[in-house]
């Protein structure tokens, strides 16, 4: 249980000092603060990223685990556009927003220490990783920076969503692993080096962002859906795609626990760099990452 909470004290820890930094005026508000997202988007990211993949075990990729996981994302994107359609109208950016909020997890610095200790095997994670980086990650950057409804607007979108640093490093780092060629120390080490200023460039920045603005003061019904969806919702659905495919012990309990993970840092991170949808984005991150432990001790109970 130890990793765990190591985990949570981690983001939690660098949160707080983002925070206190901005209150002090280290960290200025608006531009000042986006930098830091920017330098973890161009740069940190796309490097832990390709680190990571690159020294992977491709083979767990074929695991049933991973395609549940891959159609409880899926279909709980589209869950959150119906709800946004029926309850509450959004733009397309925004609502990509809280479509990535409701169902892009948290692979890295909660995934993997939860996978190590409650799943006791961390062979899910890199591929959950890969899945979300090279397939639902330029989905999400084309919606965030979709400008119009005119055919330029959208092939710019699409351009800009497989062409993002953090896609292009999934794709760089699977082809890697996958040929088996391993990546000289001269090049990988201070790939490392870059790739672990990303998680605390982003847990500042989104620190900084709560200075002076309280959660669920704006857009409070789709923060609301977004974090039940992640929460009750991802994991409903992905139990029921695992029964469908015959999964049960390791395999749906493994599946279930990667499913209820907390919203990813970098949903917050897209919708900063693109300036739109930042509110639900970053309300939905706070509130899942307190809210995900009660939900995944509830699994373990159920299922571990």
């Amino acid at each position: 249980m130890l990793d765990v909470l190591t985990g949570f004290a981690i983001i939690f820890t660098v949160i707080a000092v983002g925070f206190l930094l901005a209150h002090r005026g280290v960290i200025g508000q608006g531009e000042a603060r986006l930098q830091l997202n920017r330098i973890a988007f161009w740069a940190c990211t796309p490097a832990l990223i390709f680190s990571s993949v690159s020294t992977s075990d491709t083979s767990a990729f074929l695991s049933p685990v991973v395609g549940v996981i891959a159609a409880a994302s899926v279909a709980t994107m589209l869950l959150y556009w119906l709800l946004s359609a029926l309850l509450f109208r959004r733009s397309f950016a925004e609502t990509m927003a809280g479509a990535a909020a409701s169902s892009y997890y948290n692979s890295v610095n909660i995934g993997l220490p939860i996978a190590t200790y409650v799943i006791g095997d961390a062979t899910y994670v890199v591929p959950a990783l890969v899945l979300q980086m090279a397939v639902l990650s330029p989905v999400i950057i084309a919606g965030l920076n979709a400008g119009g409804a005119s055919l330029r607007s959208i092939g710019g979108s699409i351009v800009a969503g497989i062409t993002a640093p953090v896609v292009l490093a999934a794709f760089a780092g699977f082809a890697v692993s996958a040929s088996g060629w391993e990546v000289p120390e001269p090049v990988l080490a201070p790939l490392e080096i870059l790739g672990g200023a990303s998680i605390p460039l982003i847990l500042m920045s989104f620190g900084a962002s709560l200075k002076g603005d309280s959660v669920l003061t704006h857009d409070r019904l789709p923060t609301l859906t977004a974090t039940l969806l992640k929460l009750v919702g991802m994991p409903a659905i992905a139990l029921g795609v695992g029964y469908a495919l015959g999964l049960d012990g390791t395999e749906l309990y493994a599946a279930l626990i990667l499913a209820a993970l907390p919203t990813a840092q970098n949903v917050y991170n897209y919708a900063a760099t693109y300036q739109v949808g930042q509110t639900v984005s970053r309300d939905t991150v706070f509130l899942t990452t307190f809210l995900s432990l009660p939900a995944m001790l509830a699994i373990a109970a159920l299922f571990g």
